[in-house]
C-alpha cells in the first residue's frame, strides 16, 4: 500500500480535479451528491497523502535525497520540460495538512452553505482550489509549479468573488486577482531568469546547479536580482508588505473560502515556494536580509492594525498577515524546519478560528461587529470554547500547538544574531513584540466576543454537527499538533531541515519570554475589555489616543495612498499619454495620410488613360513651348540657340 501510494501521488490532486469536472458537467443540479463527490474525492486524497506521509516519515533515506518521477511534457532544442512528482518530507507534511483541512472546510460548508442558490458550483471550486494547491505541492519543476500557482490564484478569484450580486465582493476579487498578477510577473521574469541561465528549471537539478553560479556565467549581483524578482511572486501571494492589501478584503467570500485560503492554500503557496528554493536564497545573503526584514516588518505592522479592527475576520485577515510574516522571517533567517513548523501549527489554529467565526456569523445572521457580541459562550460552548482552544494556541501559551513553533522562530532569529547578523537583534525584538500584540488583539477578540455581557438583541444558537465537528478536530490538532516540534523530542525538527544545527538543549530563556510576553498580552486585553464591563478604560485610551488609533483603525492609509497613486499617477499619466497619442503620434500619422491623399487626387488626373487626352496634353506642351521661345526673354532664346 505504502510502494502503491508513493508511485502514485499525482492521484491526490487528481481525484479533487475530477470531481470538479464531474459536479460541473453531471451532477450540479443535484446539491448534495455535488457535495457528497466533492468531500469524497478530497478524503481519498487525505488518506492517500497519510500513506505518502507515512511512507516517508519511515524512512530515513528521504532526508537526504527526494523521491522524484517525471515524463517529458515539452521538449525541443535546448528547452525540454517535464511534469512530474516531487516527494520528500517538506511536500508529504503539505499534502497532509492541505488534504485534512480542506476535508474538514468542505464538511463544514455542508452546513455553511445549505441553502445557496450556487451550492453545486461552490463544491465544483473547492475541488479545484484544492486540486490545484496540491499540485503545486508535488510539482517538480518551477514551470508546473507556476502552472498550479496561476490556477491558485484563478481559483482564489473565483471564490472571493462567489457573492457575485455584491459589489463589494466583485471588487474584492478584482483586487486579489491584479494585486497577485504584480508579484507574479516578477516571479515569472525570475523563471525566465533562471531558465536562460541554468538551462533547467527542474528543482533538483536547479539546487545542485545553482552553488555553482559562476560557473555558468551568474554574477552574485544577477543572483540576487533573480533571488529578487522570484521572491516577488510570494510577498503578493502570501500578503507581505507592501502588496498585502488584498487579503483582508477577501473576507467578502464565503467563511469557508477565507478559511481554506488563509489557513491551507493560497497564502501558504508563497511561504512554501520559498522554503522549496532555499538553495537559492542562502547563495545570496542579502536576499535572504530582504526576506527576513519583509517578514519581520509585516508580522509587526499587520498586528498593529489588528489590535483596533472591529470586523471577527478581518481582525482574523490582519492575524494571517502577521503569522505568514513570521514564517517569511524564520526562512530569511535560515530556517526551513522552524517556518514549516509554525506553517503546520497555523493551518490548525487559523482554520479552527476561521470556522467558529463561520459558527458566530451563522448564529448572529452576519452581524460581524465584535463590539456588537458578548457572552456567546453560553448560547455557542463548542464554538466559544473550541475557538479559545485557537486563541491559546495563536497567542503561544503551552502546550498548545502555536507556543512551539513560534518559541522556534524566536530561537532560530536570535540564533542569527548571535551569528554576527547585525540586523538580527532588531528581527528578534519585533518578533518579541509581535508575540505580545498577536496575544492582546486575539484575546480582545475573544473576550468581547465570546465573554462579558449577552446582549440582548442577539439570539444565538449553537451551529449544526457539520459545522462544530470540525471544530473539535480541528481543537484537537491546535492542542496536540506542535508536541511533535518540542525541543526534548524535535521529531520536526529532524525529519525537516535544510542543514541546520538543532541544539539538544533547549532555550529554556526564551521559552520563559515567549510565556511572559503571551500571558502579558492576554492578561492587558482582559483588564480592558473583560474585567472592564463598560470598557471605560479601552474608550479613554482610544480618545486619548485619537491620532494613532485612526492611524491604526484605517490600516496606516495604505489603501488610500494606492487609490490616490491609481488616480492622480497612474490614471494621470495614462491621459497624458493619450492625448499626446491622439493629437501628436496620430496627428503626424493622419497628416502623411492627408497629403498622400490629396497628392493621389490631384495626380490621377494626369492618368485618365485616354490617348485623345494625353496627344492634346502633348500638343499643348508643345505650343507653351514655341511660345516661350518665340516671345520669351532673350536670356532663354540665347540659351535654347545654344543646345541647339
Amino acid at each position: 500500500m505504502v510502494e502503491f501510494a508513493l508511485n502514485h501521488a499525482w492521484l491526490v490532486p487528481l481525484l479533487p480535479a475530477l470531481a470538479f469536472v464531474i459536479i460541473v458537467f453531471l451532477t450540479q443540479r443535484w446539491k448534495r451528491l455535488s457535495s457528497l463527490v466533492s468531500i469524497t474525492a478530497m478524503l481519498g486524497s487525505f488518506v492517500i497523502a497519510s500513506i505518502i506521509a507515512y511512507g516517508v516519515f519511515t524512512n530515513h533515506e528521504f532526508i537526504e535525497k527526494s523521491l522524484v518521477y517525471s515524463l517529458k511534457w515539452f521538449g525541443m532544442e535546448g528547452f525540454n520540460i517535464n511534469v512530474g512528482v516531487m516527494l520528500d518530507p517538506t511536500s508529504s507534511m503539505m499534502l497532509f495538512m492541505v488534504s485534512l483541512v480542506a476535508s474538514l472546510i468542505q464538511i463544514y460548508s455542508t452546513g455553511y452553505m445549505k441553502g445557496d442558490p450556487q451550492y453545486s458550483l461552490f463544491f465544483a471550486y473547492l475541488s479545484l482550489f484544492g486540486a490545484s494547491m496540491l499540485g503545486l505541492i508535488i510539482s517538480s519543476n518551477l514551470l508546473q509549479l507556476f502552472v498550479m500557482w496561476e490556477l491558485v490564484g484563478l481559483c482564489s478569484y473565483l471564490l472571493i468573488g462567489f457573492y457575485t450580486f455584491k459589489v463589494s465582493a466583485r471588487e474584492a476579487a478584482k483586487k486579489a486577482f491584479m494585486t497577485t498578477r504584480i508579484g507574479d510577473f516578477g516571479m515569472l521574469l525570475g523563471i525566465l531568469f533562471l531558465q536562460i541561465k541554468f538551462g533547467t528549471l527542474d528543482l533538483v537539478e536547479l539546487a545542485a546547479a545553482i552553488p555553482m553560479f559562476e560557473q555558468f556565467g551568474v554574477s552574485l549581483g544577477l543572483l540576487t536580482l533573480i533571488a529578487l524578482l522570484f521572491f516577488m511572486g510570494p510577498v503578493a501571494k502570501s500578503g507581505q508588505f507592501p502588496l498585502h492589501v488584498w487579503l483582508p478584503d477577501a473576507m467578502e467570500g464565503p467563511t469557508p473560502v477565507s478559511a481554506l485560503i488563509h489557513a491551507a492554500t493560497m497564502v501558504v503557496a508563497g511561504v512554501y515556494l520559498i522554503g522549496r528554493t532555499l538553495f537559492l536564497y542562502v547563495q545570496v545573503p542579502g536576499a535572504m536580509e530582504v526576506v527576513a526584514a519583509i517578514g519581520a516588518f509585516t508580522a509587526l505592522f499587520a498586528a498593529a492594525i489588528a489590535i483596533t479592527q472591529r470586523e471577527i475576520k478581518r481582525i482574523l485577515a490582519y492575524s494571517t498577515v502577521s503569522q505568514l510574516g513570521y514564517m517569511m522571517l524564520a526562512l530569511g533567517v535560515g530556517s526551513l524546519s522552524a517556518s514549516m513548523f509554525h506553517l503546520w501549527t497555523h493551518a490548525f489554529f487559523k482554520a479552527l478560528m476561521f470556522l467558529a467565526a463561520g459558527s458566530v456569523l451563522h448564529a448572529l445572521h452576519n452581524k460581524a461587529d465584535v463590539w456588537d457580541m458578548g457572552g456567546l459562550i453560553k448560547k455557542m460552548p463548542i464554538t466559544g470554547w473550541t475557538f479559545v482552544v485557537g486563541g491559546l494556541a495563536i497567542a503561544g501559551i503551552p502546550p498548545f500547538a502555536g507556543f512551539w513553533s513560534k518559541d522556534e522562530i524566536l530561537v532560530v532569529t536570535m540564533e542569527y544574531a548571535k551569528h554576527g547578523h547585525a540586523l538580527g537583534y532588531v528581527l528578534f525584538g519585533m518578533a518579541a513584540f509581535t508575540a505580545f500584540l498577536t496575544a492582546f488583539y486575539m484575546w480582545r477578540m475573544i473576550f468581547l466576543t465570546f465573554f462579558g455581557k449577552e446582549k440582548a438583541e442577539n439570539h444565538p444558537h449553537e451551529s449544526p454537527w457539520s459545522m462544530t465537528a470540525p471544530l473539535i478536530v480541528l481543537a484537537v490538532m491546535a492542542s496536540i499538533g506542535g508536541l511533535i516540534g518540542t525541543p526534548w523530542a524535535n521529531i520536526w525538527g529532524e525529519w525537516i531541515n535544510f542543514g541546520e544545527v538543532h541544539h539538544a538543549e533547549p532555550a529554556l530563556g526564551l521559552m520563559l519570554l515567549s510565556v511572559i510576553l503571551a500571558l502579558a498580552g492576554i492578561g492587558l486585553a482582559y483588564t480592558l475589555y473583560c474585567k472592564d464591563g463598560e470598557k471605560k478604560t479601552a474608550r479613554k485610551l482610544a480618545e486619548n489616543y485619537q491620532s494613532l488609533y485612526q492611524l491604526s483603525y484605517n490600516k496606516f492609509y495604505i489603501d488610500e495612498v494606492y487609490a490616490w497613486f491609481t488616480q492622480k499617477i497612474v490614471d494621470g499619466t495614462a491621459r497624458v499619454t493619450y492625448y499626446f497619442d491622439i493629437y501628436f503620434v496620430d496627428g503626424i500619422v493622419n497628416g502623411i495620410a492627408a497629403v498622400t491623399r490629396g497628392s493621389g487626387k490631384g495626380l490621377r488626373y494626369l492618368q485618365t488613360g485616354s490617348m485623345q487626352t494625353y496627344a492634346l496634353v502633348f500638343f499643348l506642351a508643345i505650343l507653351v513651348i514655341t511660345v516661350v521661345l518665340a516671345f520669351g526673354s532673350p536670356s532663354l532664346a540665347s540659351i535654347m540657340g545654344g543646345v541647339k
